[in-house]
């Protein structure tokens, strides 16, 4: 039974649709800066309105329903038709505003501070984002996305810019048997004992874990925890030379990977948005934004 009377609120939609990409009400109530309580009363509203339950909460987190499954798409296209909307009214009026997601440790403040160097009266905002949720660039919550390729968005929606690539290093604990090394091989990395129970690959990041009684990689959510796993000898890293987050660990050591594929760091936007921000941002970007020196 829906409130009748009442239309379908964009925002409720947005609150799913980011509920939906945390699994995870907590985090989603953080990254909406709202109360969990208050978000879970904000989704049960939508699920009255709508007349099927959209989420089911797990010991673990969140899952979408058959429902939530279903409903998800058409959420994410709503949002994105009222975003083109929107920039299309602002576009006539001649406003300028862009939102701009960053991805995990890679720092954009050159980019921002050029873009409001040349244009000092655009609204320029910057959204911090976790690697889970790329998705804030395809249902409108940025309008621009700088992040490490490749991206989990579907190519055919968004145009990426290549701005520059990094090597990779090793990341083990201090008095590995790599440690000292100059440098090592990917054919070296394969070979390390004992042999591993899981591996993963989040585009930029690989994590080998060492020993069975080390949970799947996947199941810790944690960037920490799992640089707490790398210095206890648990597993060992591979990540983009400019992520610095494990050097700040003084029991860590990185090695540079001498044939590992570069890390790219790309400007994405959505495929048509009209938008005159993106470009002016893409040029800005472009001219100050480098691979950190190492």
């Amino acid at each position: 039974m829906n409130d009748l009377g009442q239309d379908l609120e964009l925002r409720l939609v947005r609150y799913f649709t980011v509920v939906a990409a945390h699994q995870h009400f907590g985090r989603a109530a953080t990254d909406l800066h709202v109360t969990q309580p208050a978000l879970s009363r904000q989704i049960q509203r939508l699920e009255k309105y709508l007349g099927a339950r959209l989420l089911d909460r797990t010991p673990r987190g969140t899952r979408l329903t058959p429902a939530g499954r279903s409903f998800l798409p058409q959420a994410q296209a709503l949002l994105r038709a009222a975003r083109q909307a929107e920039l299309a009214v602002r576009g006539q009026a001649g406003a300028q505003r862009i939102a701009i997601g960053h991805v995990e440790d890679l720092v954009i403040t050159a980019a921002v501070r050029e873009l409001r160097h040349r244009h000092p009266d655009a609204e320029i905002t910057t959204r911090y984002l976790s690697c889970r949720e790329a998705d804030a660039l395809s249902d409108g919550r940025v309008d621009a996305l700088i992040a490490r390729a490749p991206l989990p968005l579907a190519a055919d929606g968004i145009v990426m810019t290549p701005l520059y690539q990094e090597s990779r290093v090793l990341v083990v604990p201090r008095g590995h048997p790599l440690a000292d090394r100059a440098s090592v091989t990917a054919d070296e990395l394969a070979g390390q004992e004992p042999a591993p129970c899981a591996f993963e690959t989040q585009g930029w990041a690989s994590y080998r874990v060492l020993g069975a009684d080390v949970p799947p990689i996947e199941s810790i959510e944690s960037y920490e925890d799992k640089l707490e796993l790398v210095a206890g000898g648990r597993a060992i890293a591979v990540l983009p030379v400019g992520d610095r987050r494990s050097s700040l660990r003084p029991d860590l050591v990185t090695v540079p990977v001498q044939d590992a594929p570069p890390s790219q760091v790309v400007l994405a936007s959505r495929k048509g948005d009209p938008n005159p921000m993106i470009r002016k941002l893409r040029l800005a970007a472009e001219a100050v934004l480098t691979a950190p020196a190492h």
